[in-house]
């Protein structure tokens, strides 16, 4: 019985895969996981940071034992929502220029990808014009 899946690698050219598909797959797929990374992190930084603020704000509120700490916290209360809105307005503009980041490397890899194409279908094209340009004059004869 033969083994189907025993073949002669060195048959293909490879060379030309990798470079057309293969490498642009792999760098945008890095891209992906670098971006991930990052919006990950940075999520995990926005979530400890809003957490930390709450149990604060929680333990200052167990601490309350009478009408005036009750007034305090709640005078508190303002500069702490003052102080999330920025955190808030903070971690939406570094998750908008992380995409923008992503979205320009995109782009530069596709464009990278589209004139490599473009260069071996011009290439493949030449080698074509050649060959037919030199069997020609053999099958006139």
């Amino acid at each position: 019985m033969t083994n189907v899946f025993n073949f002669d690698t060195k048959q293909f050219d490879t060379a030309q895969v990798e470079s057309m598909f293969i490498a642009p797959a792999r760098a945008f797929a890095a891209l992906s996981v670098d971006f991930t990374e990052k919006m990950v992190n940075a999520q995990l930084e926005a979530t400890k940071a809003y957490t930390d603020t709450n149990l604060a704000q929680l333990r200052k509120l167990v601490e309350v034992k009478d009408a005036e700490g009750f007034k305090s916290y709640l005078e508190g209360q303002q500069e702490v929502t003052k102080e999330l809105t920025e955190r808030l307005k903070d971690d939406t503009e570094k998750a908008v220029a992380l995409q923008q980041e992503f979205a320009q490397e995109s782009q530069k890899l596709t464009e990278a990808s589209v004139k490599q194409a473009q260069e071996s279908a011009k290439k493949a094209t030449e080698t074509a014009t050649k060959a037919v340009k030199e069997a020609a004059p053999k099958a006139a004869k």
